[in-house]
């Protein structure tokens, strides 16, 4: 599998990301589609409406959060082997609107597709 990559919505597209994949239940505030220059967007891989609202981003949830998003992403074979098959054709980045970096959805999906072959 080929290097799946992160990367807010907020920066600049570029060619080295690939296919890019929006993996927010929502659409990122303020931003047009032409602007996020999105390929594909998973909403269904997302955590859950009542995990998402109960995280609200908040550190000291982290660990308890990842642990719950992983049960659920358990529930997405699909939506997870649509990804490992667009790896396997490039470059894919997948896509967050989150302000912080390594407290998101993007983050434990990122490594929860790297730790299944």
């Amino acid at each position: 599998m080929t290097t799946v990559k992160l990367k807010r919505a907020y920066e600049k597209p570029d060619k080295a990301d690939g296919t890019r994949i929006l993996v927010d239940r929502l659409w990122p505030r303020g931003l047009t589609k032409r602007k996020a220059s999105i390929d594909l967007w998973l909403k269904e891989i997302a955590p859950s409406t009542e995990l998402r609202k109960w995280f609200g981003h908040d550190p000291k949830k982290w660990r308890s959060f990842r642990g719950r998003y992983q049960t659920e992403l358990k529930h997405h074979a699909d939506q997870i082997k649509l990804i490992k098959s667009r790896a396997k054709e490039g470059p894919v980045t997948l896509i967050y609107g989150a302000r912080d970096q390594e407290h998101n959805e993007a983050v434990v999906l990122k490594q929860f597709l790297e730790r299944r072959p």
